[in-house]
């Protein structure tokens, strides 16, 4: 499944994703149902998991940028251990007085698909620095991919609290999620001080290098625009999508895990799908044809009568939606400079966070007070504006694709277009 001539230190950062996105998989189906076990309201898990958001746009306003100066390991070390400390938290107490604050740092209950929550521009940046930009659609779609499988397996575990619930009784069944989410953390960390970083091998980018700095910034400002309306979208519907299946259908973890494993695994295969077919006819004819048949499958979600025709249509609606994570990371960093991944990475990640962390909020308020649908057709009319803006200001900004650039041995790409 590695693309072709993957250098090390790219496959060591996956497997890290891969790994970390198996915790993150099992809590973002089971966090939440957690603290519905422990008697929390819609509201307070939807602040609760605002606050982790507003703590990830604020890592990830500064994290990209500083570690375009000072490096990218030192901030995906400090992701590691800030992970470890604080599942530990959760693990040994649910007392609110630690536990808020450890989700909020940890992003608890947030499935990022792995990725390194607020530290991930840290992250993007690392593995592009690495890959030249043709090769970006296909391997940041991988690097999705695995996220989203090890998200899969993730929500297959987190079927686990019907089965411990015979030994610990109530919210406790959960708690053996946590153990799990430490011990991950733990080997995460250990890979990530043994890999080297060698700020010398860089690929540079050829279709930038022609922009001004004006240039630059003006299409990072739409990139801004776009993803604000995307964001908020999903913080409405994604986050409390396991509450909105167990409140509407009255069903709990047994039955919400495995449709949420299924339709992790399929987006997962559909990421390495989308990777290839960019290469075929472009990443944002790829993107927006595939947003578009998400558009109307959100629409029809919350009109389903039953838990089986809901959970088919969420499904597709992840394969649609989801998998194209990877292809948007890939268009983002084509549209500036090396020495600016990092901001460009950040600046992609705080105007789809903020707004995000604003929907569980919205969301919870919004199924206190019994409407269960209205999310659903709100996140649809903000996804629509923005399939419309992304095909109209990024179409004449397309990737570069293989064939239309060669790499010289002393690693500087050339175009050939």
């Amino acid at each position: 499944m590695w693309p072709a001539d993957l250098h090390p230190t790219v496959k060591r950062l996956m497997t890290v994703r891969a790994m970390r996105s198996v915790v993150q998989g099992a809590l973002a189906v089971d966090f939440v149902l957690y603290l519905h076990a422990m008697k929390w309201s819609g509201i307070d898990i939807g602040l609760l998991l605002s606050g982790g958001g507003i703590a990830n746009t604020l890592f990830a306003l500064t994290v990209g940028t500083l570690s375009d100066r000072y490096g990218r390991k030192p901030f995906i070390l400090t992701y590691q251990i800030l992970s470890v400390i604080t599942t530990v938290i959760a693990l040994i107490t649910a007392n609110p007085f630690y536990l808020v604050p450890a989700a909020i740092l940890g992003g608890l209950g947030r499935g990022a698909n792995g990725a390194a929550g607020g530290f991930g521009p840290a992250e993007m940046a690392w593995i592009a620095g690495y890959v030249s930009p043709a090769q970006r659609p296909r391997v940041y779609s991988t690097n999705s991919a695995f996220g989203f499988i090890g998200m899969g397996i993730g929500a297959l575990l987190a079927s686990s609290p019907a089965l411990f619930h015979l030994w610990l009784p109530g919210p406790l069944s959960y708690r053996p999620l946590f153990a799990i989410g430490v011990i991950v953390a733990i080997a995460g960390l250990l890979i990530i001080v043994a890999i080297p970083e060698d700020r010398r091998h860089q690929q540079s980018d050829p279709e930038p290098a022609a922009r001004t700095r004006k240039q630059e910034n003006q299409l990072l400002s739409k990139l801004i625009l776009t993803n604000m309306l995307n964001g908020l979208a999903i913080g409405v519907t994604g986050p409390l999508i396991s509450y909105w299946f167990a409140i509407r259908f009255h069903i709990g973890p047994s039955a919400i895990a495995p449709v949420m494993a299924l339709a992790l695994f399929a987006t997962g295969l559909s990421s390495v799908f989308q990777g290839r077919l960019a290469e075929r006819i472009g990443a944002v004819r790829t993107v927006v044809w595939s947003r578009a048949g998400g558009l109307i499958l959100l629409i029809m979600l919350p009109l389903m009568p039953l838990y089986p025709l809901a959970a088919l249509v969420y499904l597709l609606r992840s394969i649609c939606n989801r998998s194209t994570i990877g292809l948007r990371q890939a268009l983002t960093l084509s549209l500036v400079q090396e020495d600016r991944h990092g901001l460009a990475i950040s600046l992609n990640a705080v105007s789809m966070q903020l707004p995000q962390s604003v929907g569980p909020t919205i969301a919870g308020y919004l199924f206190e007070m019994g409407q269960l649908n209205l999310p659903f057709f709100v996140a649809a009319a903000l996804q629509g504006v923005y399939v419309v803006l992304y095909d109209r200001i990024f179409r004449p900004h397309e990737p570069p694709r293989p064939g239309s650039e060669r790499i010289e041995p002393n690693g500087v790409v050339n175009d050939l277009q």
